[in-house]
């Protein structure tokens, strides 16, 4: 899509909450339709306020939403009042807001809104990050208009539904942008190696465990040698920090950082979880990574992930029952001591980012919004720049 934004016949509704997985792909579709001068409603969890922030100038509401896991009977029971509840107001929201088009990016927290949308007749989105189809976007692809996607073939997409899937890569937000461009700068022979450690919402305490028994383990002169910069949970901090001290390790620890991306782009490597926004945001901005997937997260989503990158020359993937600080310790070695494989990791991560991801998804909700074919906005026909021939992290293939 190409020249002025014409004005839609409402505001974007984007439902998204939960994990900065799911957050983050809404926030930068935010930040585009905003620039292109479209109005933003966020319907989000009861969590709103840890969130908010994440989207100025949107109107945000909070409605109740519920997973189905665990509990029981009681347990699921209360699930379908909240979720019943939810859509209730998510019906209330739409009637106010009058939205031209609503997109949900999975998780629980998009449940009642999307159901709700679906339930007016509102043209619908889902956006799918990973490369296994969630619970949530599973549930509701039937009814939606379009399924974007990161990946070419997600799993569980039913052959019913495939004439749906755009492939738009996923977004990532502007301060990822501001430093996609950053090259990648080697290790040397005498000067610092970098190291950035994150374990995202659901990870952080094994890196706390695992990360410092293994620095310090390299040898002397590669400590020596070493800034480390990593998310800690509150509770970890003191004993992390006392380990990286007792060794002589250089370490900025903080619960979190403001510009994550900016740390990963000064990383001569990461070590982190694989979630979908991470594995995007690695391959935009260009860095080599350990990744360590979820080993409870559902379906497994996050190993599919982490395999990807790994596949692609990327990264190395080490499951967490794997994940002891004698195997990363070892990796660490060999890596160190022959920078090139992290150069050539960097680059092949670089090749597998898709920093336009955002505009091609900000142009399917305006096409959509407008009540556009789906088949041609499938097939990509009136848009040869979007095409591709092969699938990769961020979606090259057949696109918008």
């Amino acid at each position: 899509m190409t020249g002025e934004h014409r004005k839609l016949s409402g505001p974007v509704m984007i439902a998204a909450g939960g994990t900065g997985g799911h957050l983050f792909p809404g926030q930068a579709l935010a930040e585009e339709l905003q620039r292109r001068g479209h109005s933003i409603v966020l319907v989000t969890d009861e969590r709103v306020q840890r969130f908010d922030r994440l989207f100025p100038g949107a109107d945000v509401f909070a409605v109740p939403a519920a997973t189905f896991g665990g509990g029981g009977l009681v347990g699921f029971f209360r699930s379908i009042i909240k979720i019943v509840s939810g859509t209730t107001q998510s019906l209330d929201v739409l009637s106010r807001a009058k939205p031209s088009v609503v997109i949900g990016f999975g998780g629980y927290p998009t449940m009642p809104p999307m159901l709700a949308a679906i339930a007016k007749r509102v043209p619908t989105i889902v956006h799918e990050q990973n490369a296994v189809l969630g619970r949530v976007n599973k549930f509701v692809a039937p009814f939606v208009k379009a399924i974007a996607s990161t990946f070419a073939s997600p799993k569980y997409l039913k052959d019913r539904d495939r004439h749906k899937l755009v492939l738009t890569g996923n977004p990532v937000r502007d301060m990822v942008l501001a430093v996609a461009d950053q090259p990648y700068e080697p290790v040397t022979q005498t000067g610092e190696i970098r190291l950035c450690v994150f374990g995202g919402s659901q990870g952080a305490r094994v890196m706390s465990d695992i990360v410092p028994a293994a620095v310090a383990a390299l040898p002397d002169a590669v400590r020596a040698r070493l800034v480390v910069v990593q998310q800690c949970r509150e509770e970890d901090m003191e004993r992390v920090r006392d380990a990286y001290l007792h060794v002589g390790i250089k370490a900025e620890l903080s619960a979190f950082f403001d510009n994550m991306p900016a740390e990963i782009a000064k990383a001569h490597l990461v070590i982190g979880r694989a979630g979908a926004s991470t594995i995007s945001e690695l391959a935009v901005i260009g860095r080599p990574s350990v990744l360590v997937p979820l080993p409870h997260s559902l379906d497994q989503d996050q190993k599919a992930n982490a395999e990807m990158l790994s596949r692609a020359g990327a990264a190395w993937m080490i499951e967490q029952g794997d994940f002891t600080p004698t195997a990363l310790r070892q990796l660490l070695d060999e890596l160190f001591g022959a920078p090139g494989l992290l150069s050539v990791a960097a680059a092949k991560a670089k090749a597998e980012g898709k920093p336009d991801a955002v505009k091609r998804l900000a142009d399917l909700v305006e096409r959509v919004s407008r009540g556009e074919d789906m088949k041609l906005i499938a097939s990509g026909t009136d848009d040869d720049a979007y095409r591709g021939t092969e699938s990769s992290v961020n979606g090259k293939g057949q696109d918008v």
